[in-house]
C-alpha cells in the first residue's frame, strides 16, 4: 500500500502521541515548566481518547505489511490511553513533590504509550519488535526516573538486562521462523502452518517458537520469567510501576492473542501445552511467593504474575468469548492496578513509596477515603462480587469451560482463593489500632486531583461488577 492511499484519519492517534511528545521536548528545551508539560500530557491523551470513541467504533482499516486497525485494536489503544492518562493525572503530584527534573518523564510517558499502542494493532514482526522496543527503551528510563533512590538504579539496569536478553530471544525465534515459512506477516504464517500440520510442524519452526514464547514470557513477567519483576516493582517510582502492571504487560498481552488467532494455535498441541505450563505455574508461583511478603508493591507484583497465568486461561480457550473475556478482563484490572498503585503514589513521601505493610497500619482511622478505594481496589483483585474483578474472573471461567479446560479452570478457581489470603491481610492491616500518621504531604489541590481520579476509577470498578453488561455489550460491538 502506497502513502498516500492511507487515510490521515486512521493513523491520526499515533500522530497526535508522536507530535505531543515533540512539543513537550520543545517546550522543555525552551523552558521547564511542570504545569505546561503536564497539560499538552493530559490533553493530548484525551484527545486522543475522544477522537477513538468518536471516529473509530466499528471503523476497520489496515495499513499494509504492518498494522490492522480493527475493533479488538481500536477498543485496546483507547484503554491504553485512557490508562495512562490516569498514570499521568497520579504522576503530577507524586512528582510535584520531588526536587528531580519532572518534565522529560512525560516524554517518556507518551511514547511508551505509543509503543504499546503500536503492539496492539500489529500484524507484522517489523512493527511487533518496532512498537515492543519504543515501549521497552522508554521503560528503561521511566524505572530509574528518581536516581537519588536506594532502588532506583537497581530496578532501572535490572529492567535494561532483563528486556536486552528478552528482546535477544524474541528476534531470535522470529529469525527462525521467517526462515522456515518464509514470511513475517502473522496470517501468512498461520497459512504456512496449515500447509504443513498434516506432517508435524518442522523442528526449525518449532524451535522458532520456543524462543519467541521465552521472550515473550520474560516480558509479561510470567513464571518462570518472572524474576525481574518484584525488583522492578518495588525500585520503580509508583505511578511508572501502575503503567508497567498494566499498559506495559497488557499491549503485549492483546498482541499475543492476535499473533496466536492467527496461526490457529489452538489446533496445535506444542503450542497449547507450553502456555497451560506456564499458566499454572504462574498461578500457582505467583500466589505463593506473594504470600510470603511484607512490602505491598512485591506483593501487587507476584499478585500480577497470578493475573496473567488467569488471562491465559481465557488466551488458550481462545473464539469470540476467549478475546471477550481477554478484553473485559484487562479492564477490571487495568482499573484496579492502577487504583491499587495510586493509592500507593498519594501516600508516598519525598523520600521513598509507601511500600511497606506497616505503613498502611490503621489507615482507615486517619484517612478513611483513601482506606475504601484501596480496600475496593484489593477486593476488585481478589475476585469478589460487586467488582470488576469478580466478574472478569466469571468471564474466564466461562471462557474456559467453552474450550473445555477443566485443568486450567480448577487451578484457577483454588489459586483464587490462596490469593484471599495476601490481599487480606493488607486490609486487615488498615483497620487495626491507628498508629501515629503524619498529616499528607501534599497540598490540598494536589491530594484532590489524585483523590478524584482514585474515586472515579473506583466507581468504574464498582459499576462494572454491579452493572457489567453495558461494558459486554461494547466490547461486541467492537469485536464485530
Amino acid at each position: 500500500m502506497e502513502l498516500s492511499s492511507i487515510n490521515i484519519l486512521d493513523v491520526l492517534p499515533g500522530i497526535l502521541l508522536v507530535t505531543a511528545s515533540l512539543i513537550a521536548m520543545l517546550s522543555i528545551a525552551i523552558r521547564r515548566n511542570h504545569k505546561l508539560i503536564f497539560g499538552v500530557t493530559t490533553g493530548s491523551l484525551l484527545g486522543v481518547f475522544i477522537y477513538l470513541i468518536i471516529y473509530a467504533t466499528n471503523h476497520s482499516f489496515t495499513v499494509e505489511p504492518l498494522f490492522v486497525i480493527d475493533g479488538f485494536g481500536t477498543f485496546i489503544t483507547g484503554l491504553i490511553v485512557l490508562s495512562s492518562l490516569a498514570v499521568s493525572l497520579l504522576s503530577y503530584a507524586y512528582f510535584e513533590q520531588r526536587e528531580e527534573r519532572k518534565e522529560e518523564y512525560y516524554i517518556l510517558l507518551l511514547l511508551a504509550t505509543l509503543g504499546s499502542a503500536m503492539l496492539v494493532i500489529s500484524k507484522h514482526f517489523v512493527s511487533l519488535f518496532l512498537g515492543l522496543e519504543i515501549l521497552s527503551i522508554a521503560l528503561y528510563s521511566m524505572v530509574a526516573y528518581l536516581r537519588k533512590r536506594e532502588k532506583s538504579d537497581e530496578a532501572g539496569i535490572k529492567y535494561l538486562i532483563i528486556a536486552a536478553f528478552s528482546s535477544a530471544f524474541l528476534l531470535f525465534g522470529m529469525a527462525l521462523v521467517y526462515a522456515q515459512t518464509g514470511s513475517m506477516d502473522f496470517k501468512d504464517i498461520g497459512i504456512y502452518m496449515d500447509s504443513v500440520s498434516n506432517n508435524g510442524l518442522p523442528l526449525l519452526l518449532i524451535a522458532g517458537f520456543a524462543m519467541m514464547i521465552v521472550g515473550i514470557g520474560f516480558k509479561l513477567g510470567v513464571a518462570p520469567f518472572h524474576m525481574w519483576t518484584p525488583d522492578v516493582y518495588e525500585g520503580a517510582p509508583a505511578p511508572v510501576t501502575a503503567f508497567i502492571a498494566t499498559v506495559s504487560k497488557g499491549g503485549m498481552v492483546v498482541l499475543l492473542v492476535r499473533f496466536f488467532g492467527q496461526i490457529n494455535g489452538q489446533h496445535y498441541p506444542v503450542i497449547v501445552l507450553s502456555f497451560t505450563v506456564i499458566a499454572i505455574a504462574s498461578m500457582f508461583i505467583g500466589n505463593f511467593l506473594a504470600i510470603r511478603q511484607n512490602n505491598v508493591k512485591r506483593i501487587l507484583a507476584y499478585s500480577s504474575i497470578a493475573h496473567l497465568g488467569y488471562l491465559l486461561v481465557a488466551f488458550l480457550a481462545g473464539g469470540a468469548l476467549g478475546v471477550e473475556a481477554v478484553s473485559f478482563y484487562l479492564v477490571a484490572y487495568f482499573l484496579t492496578n492502577i487504583g491499587a498503585f495510586g493509592v500507593i503514589a498519594i501516600l508516598s513521601d519525598q523520600e521513598r513509596d509507601a511500600e511497606n505493610i506497616e505503613d498502611y497500619q490503621g489507615l482507615f482511622w486517619c484517612h478513611p477515603k483513601i482506606a475504601t478505594v484501596f480496600t475496593a481496589m484489593l477486593l476488585s483483585l481478589a475476585g469478589i462480587p460487586l467488582t470488576g474483578g469478580f466478574v472478569g474472573k466469571f468471564y474466564l471461567i466461562a471462557s474456559g469451560v467453552s474450550a473445555q479446560l477443566w485443568l486450567l479452570i480448577i487451578v484457577l478457581a483454588v489459586n483464587s482463593v490462596i490469593g484471599l489470603y495476601y490481599y487480606i491481610k493488607i486490609i486487615a492491616v488498615m483497620f487495626d489500632k491507628p498508629k501515629a500518621f503524619e498529616a499528607l504531604a501534599l497540598r490540598p489541590r494536589l491530594y484532590l486531583i489524585n483523590l478524584i481520579t482514585l474515586v472515579v476509577l473506583s466507581i468504574l470498578m464498582i459499576w462494572y461488577g454491579v452493572y457489567p453488561q453495558a461494558l459486554i455489550e461494547r466490547i461486541q460491538d467492537f469485536l464485530k
